[in-house]
């Protein structure tokens, strides 16, 4: 009898002590939501303004992707894996350059990029030009890349190149 009660009671606690850690679990979940969902608000409200104070009418996508194009194209569009010869240069909302490539462009495929690159590239025609307005969870989230920090967006001046399908 003792027994039964001892075992009885070490699983009351065994209980309250899984309980309680997935209590843990759960709130701290929920605080990273709510620090993404307020990086992707502030993210959202620095693209509006970069574009209000440029002057740039952008189209706002599902993802929270904004993008504008400044000459059509008249070839194909990839798909999001398709390989293409893109010409880009990458900025941050101040302006600061991190990255560009020749004017030749780079050739990669669709799949093997960030997000914002993969969506925002489907939107342009071959020979098309325009820009990609990237929130940080289309491009390197919360912990950034090499010069990139984290929690940034991203803008890119884009030429379609070639889709080489």
């Amino acid at each position: 009898m003792p027994y039964l009660y001892l075992a009885r009671k070490i699983h009351l606690k065994m209980k309250y002590f899984y309980l309680c850690v997935l209590s843990v679990l759960l709130i701290g979940c929920s605080k990273d939501k709510e620090s993404s969902n307020s990086l992707y608000a502030s993210n959202d409200l620095e693209i509006q303004a970069y574009l209000e104070a440029n002057n740039i009418s952008a189209t706002k996508t599902g993802t929270g992707l904004y993008y504008f194009m400044s000459k059509a194209g008249n070839g194909i569009k990839p798909n999001t894996n398709s390989a293409v010869r893109v010409a880009y240069k990458g900025y941050f909302t101040s302006g600061k350059v991190f990255d560009q490539s020749s004017s030749s462009g780079i050739s990669f495929s669709l799949n093997q990029v960030i997000p914002g690159w993969t969506e925002g590239l489907t939107y342009f025609k071959e020979g098309g030009e325009g820009k990609l307005f990237i929130p940080s969870n289309l491009g390197y989230g919360d912990y950034g890349y090499g010069s990139i920090p984290g929690g940034s967006v991203l803008i890119f001046d884009i030429k379609l190149i070639e889709v080489k399908d």
